[in-house]
């Protein structure tokens, strides 16, 4: 038990920092999101406090708070008003892909990067964060907004796109044939496809197996199917997110109230402990030197996916000041971004560590800031 008793006063350090950071936050009306990154920041590598051993912990409850914050997402709306927003916002993802992607694909040209490095930035740039994209929207209460289904379906086709993307950028990275990629692809796309389908389809059964007298039975339930579904649709390529999304849309709407209720506790856990974990690997030093160029790389990046949301919520129907919370949603970047960034540096590109792990923290942390203040700073414009 003596080996245990590091990772016992480590855990319990952050668990109370993580609820010192949230009283703080919430005695100035933000989101928690900001505080809890810069503290993986500063206690992570290279920072005030060695986190060892509680590390291989931390790991593991990160991915499941993230995984959580998107089954909670899920739940809040059905599959039918999914495959209807869905539909309806294909053309906002074109617009997504080609503003965000093309930023970062041209800024890696015009800070002289190869190609593959040019790729990695497009992706790195064009996909926002689910887990803190959920989290924000559920700290400022937006959730039943008119502009959340916009955001929610820009969120579903960029994961949904990345079971393209990833295939073909490994392959570019790696010097790979092109029908290795198409594989890839194809394998993925077909597990999105299964699972979406499933998740219309399974809505009765599901709510059968859940519907149980004991909150302690409809919590070990559910949880697990997440994990499998999620397990699942990462082992196909696809990503783990989608599959616990779909599983909340697939919970019968009679059920997903007491669903919520019954997880928002561990919910509320973990994704305090994805939130610090995300700064942790990040060494502040290595920051300083492309400090400007990630900065600038966020302005214009938060420029187009203001224009994102705004052109998605517009579609259906929502004011400017809904316009303006849909595209301030949207600006943080995070776990994907990371990803891509990890595999460009594990490729040999890696001038693109220390760029793409800048950007990040500056996106995911003004992005909250922005979605909080934006719409309460400006002022109508007269007609």
């Amino acid at each position: 038990m003596a080996d245990v008793a590091p990772l016992l006063l480590e855990l319990g350090a952050v668990v109370l920092g993580v609820s010192l950071l949230g009283l703080i936050a919430h005695r100035f009306g933000i989101s928690p999101v900001p505080l809890m990154l810069l503290a993986g920041v500063g206690l992570g590598a290279g920072g005030i406090i060695d986190l060892s051993h509680a590390e291989p912990f931390i790991g593991p409850a990160a991915e499941i708070g993230v995984l959580l914050l998107l089954l909670m997402l899920g739940l809040e709306f059905t599959s039918e008003e999914l495959a209807q927003s869905l539909k309806r916002h294909s053309a906002s993802g074109v617009i997504d892909m080609v503003l965000n992607a093309g930023t970062g694909y041209l800024m890696g040209l015009l800070l002289g990067l190869q190609l593959p490095a040019c790729l990695a930035l497009a992706g790195i740039t064009w996909v926002s964060s689910s887990g803190i994209v959920s989290r924000l929207l559920s700290d400022l209460g937006r959730i039943g907004n008119r502009e959340t289904p916009a955001v929610l379906s820009i969120l579903v086709i960029e994961d949904i796109a990345m079971a393209i993307f990833l295939p073909v950028l490994i392959a570019v990275l790696t010097g790979a044939e092109w029908w290795q990629a198409l594989g890839a692809v194809a394998l993925a796309l077909a597990a999105v496809l299964s699972i979406l389908i499933a998740s219309r389809r399974a809505s009765v059964r599901l709510g059968r197996l859940l519907s149980h007298p004991s909150d302690e039975q409809v919590l070990l339930r559910l949880l697990g199917i997440m994990l499998l579904v999620a397990g699942l649709t990462q082992l196909l390529g696809a990503s783990a997110a989608v599959g616990a999304f779909l599983v909340g849309i697939a919970v019968p709407p009679s059920l997903s109230v007491r669903a919520r209720v019954i997880l928002s506790p561990l919910r509320d856990l973990f994704a305090a402990i994805f939130f610090f974990s995300f700064g942790l690997p990040i060494v502040p030093a290595d920051l300083v030197p492309v400090l400007p160029a990630a900065f600038m790389l966020a302005v214009l990046t938060t420029t187009t996916k203001l224009a994102t949301g705004w052109a998605a919520a517009r579609r259906d129907g929502v004011q400017w000041r809904g316009r303006l919370r849909a595209g301030s949603a949207l600006v943080p970047r995070g776990e994907f971004s990371i990803v891509i960034a990890a595999l460009a540096v594990g490729a040999g590109y890696a001038e693109i560590g220390a760029l793409a792990a800048c950007y990040v923290l500056i996106t995911a942390i003004g992005g909250p800031l922005l979605a909080r203040f934006i719409v309460p700073t400006l002022r109508p414009v007269a007609a």
